[in-house]
């Protein structure tokens, strides 16, 4: 089986202590819940959770859907936005797999990246790392006015932005989230192609600014 790979790459540096961590935690029940009530994804989309503070670790492995747990997460401290990208290409390279001469490997992996401050680290380096591997699309989230959305654009064309860092903002880009994981399913599951353009997608709610 083919599978499509969503990698959840999430901020949970001080600065989102309180709603905003909370709004995540709620942000990724929500998801699973509305994936799970689709066909399309139970069939086909793996999540695994990455979370980065002062350094970045991956919390859920890719998992199927029905066997997910969403990770318990907390506000740590500085923004580590370098190591989160080399942490997620590890995670791609090991978890992934790839198309062989007797079989097709799995649909190239979707990537959320959500921040909400500046990188505190070499983030350059860890591009340099995150460009070797391939990807499908990545979708960087700026949340809120502290984060910079033209160091995300460095890091992939598809950067949305939200005005805040709350409930309703976080919660709305989770929903859109899972509507692209559906629509993503659903695509390769009936023409075998996969979503590269954000066009592809369902469009974002008011909330979410295209940058």
């Amino acid at each position: 089986m083919r599978r499509l790979p969503v990698y959840l790459v999430l901020d949970v540096s001080g600065s989102m202590h309180g709603e905003a961590i909370e709004a995540v935690r709620n942000g990724m029940q929500m998801l699973v819940s509305t994936l799970r009530t689709d066909p399309y994804a139970l069939e086909t989309a793996f999540l695994s959770v990455i979370v980065f503070d002062s350094t970045a670790r991956q919390l859920v492995p890719l998992t199927e859907l029905m066997s997910f747990q969403p990770p318990t997460i907390d506000a740590g401290s500085t923004t580590a936005l370098g190591d989160a990208l080399k942490v997620t290409k590890e995670c791609i390279e090991r978890e992934v797999r790839k198309t062989t001469a007797t079989e097709k490997g799995d649909w190239k992996p979707l990537v959320f990246l959500m921040t909400d401050g500046q990188p505190t680290d070499d983030w350059k380096r860890g591009l340099d790392e995150f460009r070797k591997i391939k990807t499908g699309m990545v979708i960087a989230c700026a949340a809120g006015p502290q984060a910079d959305t033209n160091i995300l654009k460095q890091i992939t064309e598809v950067v949305v932005s939200l005005d805040t860092a709350d409930s309703s903002t976080i919660g709305a880009f989770f929903k859109w989230v899972s509507a692209s994981i559906s629509t993503s399913s659903k695509k390769v599951d009936l023409t075998k192609a996969e979503s590269s353009e954000i066009s592809a997608l369902p469009p974002p709610p008011p909330e979410i600014n295209l940058v």
